[in-house]
């Protein structure tokens, strides 16, 4: 069979998958006029907006406003092993980005993730444990869950990650930035007040 010809069954499939839908769609929509014998009504309710999901004070738009030195960085197992092999200074170079104060900030399951990986990130671990950082205690096991968490709940967070699944993550959660390392430094992306950040 030919690429053409698997094309075309494809493309048969999803079409047919689409018909069916609209097919549904419409009966759901005749469904809902019979139960009004107002057809005016039974429009108003199919265009009538369900649910708004909530969303934090401190955003302004994208912007989040509750975002201001001294700056808070959680970071992750990725930036730590990262930042450690570029010969980075991970404090020095985050307040070269930021143009600000920062706090660093490890969860728990951060350093537990690095001890179960072994000696092979024994560097990273001892960076992890500095006692410049802020230790943050949760009760998940997964790192990249507890993050995610953590930012959804308090949005006062930068994230700092080298992980692509976390970044993708995190961009679908308004107003939370994301550091990760580029050219041997520090970027931000969707944080406008970094000015020491270099321009992609």
């Amino acid at each position: 069979m030919g690429r053409k010809q698997m094309f075309a069954i494809r493309k048969k499939i999803l079409n047919k998958d689409k018909s069916e839908k609209k097919m549904k769609d419409n009966e759901t929509k005749t469904e809902k006029r019979k139960r009004h014998e107002d057809p005016a009504a039974a429009e108003y309710e199919e265009r009538a907006v369900k649910r708004v999901k909530q969303v934090h004070s401190n955003m302004y738009l994208s912007h989040n406003m509750a975002l201001g030195p001294p700056y808070r960085v959680l970071v992750d197992t990725n930036f730590i092993n990262f930042s450690m092999q570029n010969k980075m200074d991970m404090i020095q170079g985050v307040m070269d980005c930021l143009y600000a104060k920062v706090t660093i900030c490890v969860c728990s399951c951060v350093i537990a993730e690095l001890e179960k990986l072994g000696d092979k990130f024994k560097v990273a671990l001892r960076c992890a444990k500095d006692p410049r950082f802020e230790r943050l205690h949760c009760g998940t096991t997964y790192a990249d869950d507890c993050i995610v968490n953590t930012v959804t709940q308090f949005p006062v967070y930068i994230v700092g990650t080298a992980d692509k699944d976390l970044k993708r993550r995190l961009r679908k959660i308004p107003g939370v930035p994301i550091m990760y390392i580029s050219k041997h430094r520090y970027t931000v992306e969707r944080l406008p007040d970094a000015y020491g950040a270099p321009n992609e």
